[in-house]
C-alpha cells in the first residue's frame, strides 16, 4: 500500500530562476511534492526567489511543500563571495543544519541529502536518526590527459589537484564513510559513482540528476539550416576546442556551395572565448560560427527548437543541456564516457570514444557528416531522442524514481 509521507530534504542550491543546480533543486522539490509532503530547508538568500516565483506561478502542489531557511552565523560566512568557497561553505552548512532542524520540533519520515550533487562530500543526516537518502550524486571524472594539452597549463595541474581532493575524500574521509554506512539508499548520477563509494549492489540505483521539462513537441521545417548547436561555460571541461575542429574538418569536406548552409552555434561564456574565436579564424571558419553569450533559458530554447543535432563532446558527468535537446528531438553527438556518452545510445545519438585527440576530431566529423548527409538517419534519430527524452529525462520520471525509493524505504 502506497503511503504518503514527509521527506525533510535539504537544499543547499534551488533557485526556481535559474538552471543547473539550482533549477534542479528546485524541480526535484516539486517532484516529490507531487506524491508526499515536503520539508525543504535551504539558504536565507534563497527566499525571495522562491516567495516571488510561488506568487506569480501558482500551483496546488505548493500546498506539500513548506520552506525553511538555514544560514550560518555571519561571523562564518563573511569570507564566502558567489561561488568561492562554495564547496567550504556547504560542508560547514551541512553540519550545522542538524541542530537547526533539532530546534524546528518538526515531524517526518525520511531525511534527504538532495544536492550539492557531489559523491565526495559528506551528509550528516543520517544523525536525525530516519531512513536516510542520499543524491542524485556523483563527480566530474579526470578529463584526459590529451585533451587538455591544447589549453593552458594551469588547468593541468587545476584538474589534478582536484582529482586529489576527491580521492582523499573518497578514501579518508571518516564522515564520508558514515554518510555511505548509514544511507539507506544512494542515488548515483551514473554508473562510476558505485566503485568509488563501494556500494553494495541493495543500497543504491541509478538516476541521473539532469531532466527538464516539456517544451512542447517540435513540427521540424524540411527547409532549415543544417545547425549544430552547443552550449556551457567556455572552459576546457565543455570541449568546445573538439566541436570547432570538428565542424571545421567537416566544411573542408562538403562543396563549398553547401557550407554556406551549414552553422555552428555556440551559447556561452567564460574564460576561453578568445581561444576558441582563434581556432576559428585559423581554420577559417569563424563567418560559420556564431558565439552568443548566455542567454535567458527561454531564448536558448528557441535556439534549440530551430536546430538540427546538438554537438556536446563534454567531459562532464551530467549535463542539463542534453535532456534539454533531447526534448526538442535533437540527436546527440558525444564522447563515449560516464557522463552524456551513458545515457545516449545508437537509436538517439552517436558516440566517439575516448581516444588521441586527433582520433576523437575524425570521429565527431564523422559524426556530424553522417548526419549531413544521411536524411532518414537523421529523421529516425530525431524521432528516438524525443522518446528517449519521455521515458528517461522529463521531470515526471524523477518523480516516479524518488516515489519508488520513499516507498521502499
Amino acid at each position: 500500500m502506497k503511503t504518503k509521507k514527509t521527506i525533510l530534504a535539504t537544499t543547499y542550491a534551488i533557485n526556481p530562476f535559474k538552471g543547473s543546480e539550482d533549477g534542479m533543486g528546485w524541480n526535484f522539490v516539486c517532484q516529490i511534492a507531487r506524491f508526499h509532503s515536503v520539508i525543504a530547508i535551504t539558504r536565507e538568500n534563497n527566499r525571495e526567489d522562491i516567495e516571488r516565483y510561488m506568487q506569480q506561478h501558482p500551483n496546488d502542489i505548493y500546498q506539500n511543500i513548506t520552506f525553511l531557511y538555514f544560514d550560518l552565523p555571519y561571523w562564518m560566512r563573511f569570507w564566502k563571495k558567489g561561488s568561492r568557497g562554495a564547496m567550504l561553505y556547504y560542508w560547514m552548512w551541512q553540519y550545522g543544519v542538524i541542530s537547526f532542524i533539532h530546534k524546528q520540533n518538526i515531524h517526518f519520515d525520511i531525511v534527504h541529502n538532495l544536492n550539492f550533487h557531489n559523491d565526495w562530500t559528506p551528509s550528516y543526516l543520517w544523525k536525525l536518526n530516519k531512513p536516510f537518502v542520499w543524491g542524485p550524486v556523483g563527480h566530474h571524472p579526470r578529463i584526459p590527459s590529451q585533451y587538455l594539452k591544447p589549453y593552458k597549463f594551469m588547468y593541468q595541474i587545476k584538474d589534478s589537484c582536484t582529482w586529489v581532493v576527491k580521492k582523499i575524500f573518497w578514501n579518508g574521509s571518516y564522515a564520508l564513510k558514515n554518510t555511505v554506512k548509514n544511507a539507506q539508499h544512494v542515488l548515483c548520477m551514473n554508473s562510476s559513482v558505485q566503485p568509488k563509494l563501494k556500494l553494495p549492489f541493495n543500497q543504491y540505483s541509478i538516476m541521473p540528476s539532469v531532466a527538464t521539462e516539456d517544451f512542447g513537441r517540435v513540427t521540424n521545417t524540411k527547409s532549415k539550416k543544417f545547425t549544430l548547436i552547443s552550449a556551457g561555460r567556455l572552459v576546457p571541461l565543455k570541449g568546445f576546442d573538439l566541436s570547432i575542429h570538428a565542424f571545421a574538418s567537416f566544411l573542408k569536406n562538403i562543396p563549398l556551395s553547401h557550407r554556406e548552409n551549414c552553422e555552428l552555434i555556440i551559447v556561452g561564456k567564460g574564460p576561453e572565448l578568445n581561444f576558441y574565436m582563434d581556432l576559428c579564424e585559423k581554420h577559417q571558419v569563424l563567418p560559420y560560427v556564431k558565439f552568443i553569450d548566455w542567454m535567458d533559458r527561454k531564448d536558448l530554447m528557441e535556439l534549440f527548437r530551430s536546430a538540427t543535432a546538438f554537438l556536446f563532446p563534454s567531459h562532464e558527468g551530467a549535463g542539463m543541456v542534453v535532456a534539454e535537446a533531447l526534448s526538442f528531438g535533437l540527436p546527440v553527438i558525444c564522447l563515449n564516457n560516464s557522463g552524456p556518452g551513458e545515457f545516449i545510445d545508437d537509436s538517439c545519438g552517436i558516440k566517439v570514444p575516448i581516444q588521441s585527440y586527433q582520433n576523437t576530431i575524425r570521429d565527431l566529423e564523422s559524426a556530424i557528416h553522417q548526419l549531413y548527409i544521411k536524411p532518414h538517419l537523421l529523421k529516425e534519430m530525431k524521432y528516438h531522442a524525443r522518446k528517449k527524452f519521455e521515458e528517461s529525462f522529463h521531470w515526471d520520471r524523477r518523480g516516479e524514481t524518488l516515489n519508488h525509493v520513499y516507498q521502499s524505504l
